[in-house]
């Protein structure tokens, strides 16, 4: 089914940068999302960014990151990286990283729970002067 491990969190002041990466291991699927979302505390869960995986390759940004957020990925090591930039307090969150087969990619509700779809852990973004 697949794991995935994150990293790259951390506190930031607004209008600076992190990267979060995501290293992928035992997914098989050939082609599948795999992305971002994020969750503060009393918020929904929101979808930040993802792009496919075999095939296409296209990026899908949510409209409150784009433009200032960046997927990229490094296929031999298995990472995909989010870099964020321009970060605001409303950024702040808690990151997850999720690889799909079922329910879209970026789409309402993605990631949904589902036999297939994986998440990381997490890791904590703050942003805060």
């Amino acid at each position: 089914q697949g794991r995935l491990e994150e990293s790259g969190g951390g506190s930031v002041q607004p209008g600076g940068s992190l990267r979060l990466s995501c290293v992928a291991s035992g997914v098989t699927a050939n082609r599948y999302c795999m992305g971002w979302f994020r969750q503060a505390p009393g918020k929904e869960r929101e979808g930040v960014a993802a792009m496919y995986i075999g095939g296409g390759g296209s990026s899908y940004y949510d409209a409150s990151v784009a433009g200032r957020f960046t997927l990229s990925r490094d296929d031999a090591k298995g990472t995909l990286y989010l870099q964020m930039n321009n970060l605001r307090p409303e950024d702040a969150a808690w990151y997850v990283c999720a690889a799909t087969t079922k329910g879209g990619c970026m789409t309402t509700g993605w990631p949904r729970v589902a036999t297939g779809n994986v998440w990381g852990q997490g890791t904590q973004v703050t942003v805060s002067s």
